[in-house]
């Protein structure tokens, strides 16, 4: 009699545990990925890191062989240095394109730094990543001077208000902080992502997604070639961004920062608490967050590095072994545009 009791209460059991089960597996979002193979909210989000190339696309076999043997196309960390040459376009847009990622493009136009913004545009319409969602984000104390550029499709531009500044070193020195902001605030769900460039530049050829990666820095179009004794780092030991003279790999450009939204902004945010330090104890570093920057990418390497084709100086004539200029900084007069020396 007991037996048979125990039995049908261990039927029972399993009858609720199995109709519960049916219940969870439709109502909770866990049961339904899990049954469904489906990826989480993070796996989706981050799925664009994933190289997958459609079945049937067909390219080139790959060379073992160095395809640029006049210039070095990879750092010590085998991060690669993007050139000409050095990469498959079709082989890199059939990888991205299916993703439909959104890149977002932080640009600060301040003060007379506004008349650059037309031509910059312009030309980005024409060259940077031709093909793919990209979304403007201007930061701008003249926001009504902000000209009107007919964008392509998918592509679009948002103006920020943002304040005024007497000394040009402050504008340079408040970007970490706004791109920081416009991330936590903004970006995370928008964009999977960002490039912050300066707007008194102009694109002169293509610039894709050869350019993505998790965190990307650009190599300084005047300081490439010499040794990291000529760099141009903060060498005073009193400011956050100090580099002792025998340290360095390579001189980054503040002009171009780019990568996946949470590797920027965990740049962005730890060069702003340094720039903080620095100003509660008095000092500027030389270039301000260039020099910053310098410092955190000579502890935290970036994953990609763009050579010098994709910022260039107009001032600055094309050595023989660069066969394209893909984003320039072009020729102005500091003393004009500049509200202080």
């Amino acid at each position: 009699m007991r037996s048979g009791q125990n039995f049908c209460l261990f039927c029972l059991f399993i009858t609720c545990l199995f109709l519960g089960f049916l219940y969870f597996s439709f109502t909770s979002p866990w049961f339904s990925h899990v049954l469904k193979c489906k990826p989480t909210v993070e796996e989706k989000k981050n799925d664009y890191t994933e190289l997958i190339i459609p079945a049937g696309i067909s390219y080139p076999q790959p060379s073992l062989s160095n395809s640029r043997p006049d210039i070095a196309t990879t750092t010590r960390w085998l991060a690669p240095i993007v050139w000409e040459d050095s990469f498959d376009l079709a082989v890199i847009d059939n990888i991205y394109k299916p993703k439909n990622i959104t890149v977002a493009t932080t640009v600060f136009a301040v003060g007379k730094y506004v008349r650059f913004l037309k031509e910059l545009i312009e030309s980005a319409e024409q060259h940077f990543m031709v093909g793919y969602r990209v979304h403007y984000y201007i930061f701008t104390d003249l926001p009504d001077q902000v000209p009107d550029v007919k964008l392509g499709e998918g592509r679009h531009l948002t103006k920020i208000k943002t304040a005024s500044s007497s000394r040009w070193q402050e504008i340079s020195l408040r970007r970490m902080e706004m791109v920081e902001k416009l991330i936590e605030e903004e970006l995370l769900n928008k964009a999977d992502y960002i490039f912050s460039l300066d707007v008194d530049s102009k694109f002169y050829a293509h610039w894709g997604a050869e350019s993505l990666g998790d965190l990307v820095g650009v190599l300084h179009a005047w300081l490439f070639s010499m040794s990291r004794h000529q760099f141009t780092y903060e060498r005073r030991p009193e400011s956050q961004a100090y580099i002792p003279i025998d340290a360095g790999d390579y001189y980054y450009g503040g002009a171009v920062i780019g990568g996946r939204l949470d590797k920027v902004l965990k740049l962005v945010k730890t060069c702003r608490m340094q720039l903080d330090r620095d100003r509660a104890n008095k000092i500027e570093a030389v270039w301000q967050e260039e020099s910053h920057l310098n410092k955190y990418f000579l502890y935290n390497k970036p994953t990609k590095l763009l050579s010098p084709e994709y910022l260039w100086d107009d001032r600055k004539e094309k050595p023989n072994f660069m066969k394209v200029v893909r984003f320039s900084q072009v020729v102005k007069n500091y003393a004009e545009i500049r509200p202080n020396p």
